[in-house]
């Protein structure tokens, strides 16, 4: 009887405990407030305003939206620039996966040297080194010398697809390594020799064990490169060429050459919205749990 008594008097509280850690961290929200203003005014609204010119220049309805479909144009830049971003995305990511795993097994002073290297680029301006670049993919520039040298050039590169991909890479990259490495500090290494000692390989373990435990990582830094990349301006601009023009571009053109804001706006909320959806894509393939426990069972099966 004490027993059911100490147990239906221990579980009484419960509910009563969580109000007062309710109440407790409703201050702690108030730290948040100036953020959510800040992107209220400067995000949301200029969303609502972009989605109401959409629909009401010049007259009230959906035409700019189906003007959009029907044009042959604007279908290829928004395809080219979801083309141009995952191209981007994956060139990234097979730069970056590597890099953040060294940075994980070396001593402190070479971490230090590979973090710097990837923050160096936050350090300089984007329009500096996009003109290093103009410089670079000139075609008597260091790149095409390089090539010529090893017998793969001279060959044209600046106002091509390739040299804006390139060149989108490079700025990306930093955007990748980070959250990258941060999810590879949180693995426990522990677990990759646990599946060595069942019997997996190296080769078995790093697959069915770390690299799973990394993809976190990977998504994030993914989600982050492709987002970036799906509104990009200034290096598409300044080393591709209008054969090359991607959605963001096109955008300036319906707004400083054609002065079309509805077509600008409905341009603006079809970004908005491929952006949502592929966010909210990735949240919901990464939405797992309960990983590692499996993973070296299945390393060591």
């Amino acid at each position: 009887m004490s027993v059911g008594s100490t147990g239906t008097a221990a579980a009484v509280p419960a509910p009563a405990a969580a109000s007062r850690l309710r109440r407790a961290g409703r201050p702690l929200l108030l730290l948040a407030l100036p953020a959510v203003v800040v992107l209220g005014v400067f995000f949301v609204v200029p969303a609502l305003r972009l989605a109401w010119l959409s629909v009401s220049t010049p007259e009230l309805g959906v035409g700019n939206y189906t003007g959009l479909a029907t044009d042959g144009v604007v279908v290829t830049v928004v395809l080219r620039t979801l083309g141009m971003a995952a191209v981007v995305t994956v060139l990234c990511v097979l730069c970056a996966y590597p890099y953040a795993y060294l940075m994980t097994i070396v001593g402190p002073r070479w971490r230090a040297v590979l973090t710097a290297l990837v923050l160096l680029p936050f350090w300089t301006s984007l329009m500096a080194r996009t003109f290093a670049w103009v410089v670079l993919l000139q075609d008597t520039g260091v790149v095409n010398a390089l090539l010529g040298a090893v017998g793969l050039g001279p060959m044209r590169l600046l106002g091509t697809t390739a040299g804006v991909t390139v060149a989108m890479a490079q700025v990306m990259l930093p955007f990748m390594v980070l959250p990258v490495y941060s999810a590879m500090r949180g693995i426990d290494r522990r677990l990759v020799d646990a599946a060595m000692g069942l019997g997996a390989t190296p080769v078995v373990a790093f697959l069915r064990v770390y690299l799973p435990l990394s993809l976190r990582g990977v998504a994030a830094g993914a989600t982050l490169v492709m987002v970036l990349s799906l509104g990009f301006y200034v290096t598409p601009s300044l080393v591709g060429s209008p054969q090359q023009s991607m959605l963001a571009q096109l955008i300036s053109v319906q707004v400083n050459q054609l002065v079309d804001f509805g077509a600008a706006g409905a341009l603006a909320v079809t970004l908005l919205v491929v952006t949502l959806v592929l966010v909210a894509g990735v949240q919901r393939l990464t939405r797992t749990g309960g990983a590692p426990t499996t993973l070296v069972g299945g390393a060591g099966s």
